[in-house]
């Protein structure tokens, strides 16, 4: 069975049925999280903010999930435009230092225009946040 869902509220969420991320034992599954604030539903064009939207949304969601970025172990990047991948890589290796995951960058276009970025990660549960799962002591 799987455990804890966690969604941020957005409207995206909503349409297409799914969780910004899932819990499943000592694993943490993070949806493609793009650039948008999805409390004021509001995205910026510039690609390192968007970057640094999608990370701080995932950090949230991994706090929210007994996790943190310090215990990724694999992130995907999708990127609109091949262009940007020097603007936004220092980004990217700024939160993902601490863990240095195993990394996968893919050229796509995303499903709305203005989405220049869109981030996946796996990541571990802290050992101290695995008490709440049924069945552990």
């Amino acid at each position: 069975m799987v455990g804890q869902r966690i969604s941020t509220g957005s409207s995206f969420e909503a349409l297409a049925s799914f969780s910004r991320a899932v819990v499943d034992g000592d694993w943490v599954f993070v949806s493609g999280t793009t650039g948008f604030d999805y409390k004021a539903g509001t995205i910026v064009e510039d690609p390192v903010e968007q970057t640094e939207q999608c990370f701080r949304t995932i950090a949230w969601v991994l706090g929210e999930a007994g996790s943190s970025m310090a215990e990724l172990v694999r992130i995907r990047v999708y990127l609109a435009d091949a262009a940007i991948f020097p603007a936004v890589a220092p980004v990217i290796g700024r939160w993902c230092k601490e863990a240095r995951p195993a990394n996968t960058t893919v050229v796509a276009p995303l499903v709305d225009p203005r989405m220049k970025i869109e981030i996946e990660v796996t990541a571990k549960r802290r050992r101290d946040s695995r008490r709440d799962l049924p069945g552990r002591g």
